[in-house]
């Protein structure tokens, strides 16, 4: 089975890609959990200045992650055009313009899914990106030859 389609990244897709990575990080987790305890403890008594740490906390993160994510955009030249991708029995081709790339289905270190997208990590730091809204129809197709090369441990793709 083959699959192609090509994507044409964009901010919102990253932002996406990166809210998912780091509030699913134990550093991440951490601080979520402490912005929520601190809101909690200033409404139980511990007064306004431990409730406005709390949302600090809560809030920043997602502010600096959008505007990471903005200026990642801009300065990546690789954004301004679409990525074509192919999917097959070896593993992910993808290319643009005359550079092709491919990584095999072995080297994969796992799948996940995000309200936006679909990702494959290549390793703890690198990641493919495929955005539904790219891939349309072709998304359960995606999904299907993505759980039919990799390990079910590798995968955690919820449509």
């Amino acid at each position: 089975m083959e699959v192609e389609f090509d994507v044409q990244m964009t901010s919102a897709d990253l932002y996406d890609y990166m809210l998912h990575h780091t509030f699913t990080s134990p550093s991440g987790l951490i601080g979520a959990v402490a912005g929520a305890l601190m809101i909690v403890a200033g409404f139980a008594g511990s007064g306004a200045l431990c409730t406005i740490a709390g949302i600090v906390i809560l809030l920043y993160l997602p502010v600096v992650l959008f505007m990471r994510s903005k200026q990642q955009f801009l300065s990546n030249p690789a954004f301004r055009q679409p990525l074509h991708y192919r999917m097959d029995e070896e593993g992910i081709t993808v290319s643009q313009g005359e550079h092709e790339e491919c990584c095999k289905w072995e080297d994969m270190q796992k799948a996940i899914s995000t309200m936006r997208s679909i990702v494959l990590y290549t390793s703890a730091v690198n990641a493919t990106i495929l955005p539904k809204k790219a891939m349309g129809e072709k998304t359960t197709a995606v999904i299907g030859v993505i759980s039919t090369h990799m390990p079910p441990r590798k995968v955690k793709i919820r449509c």
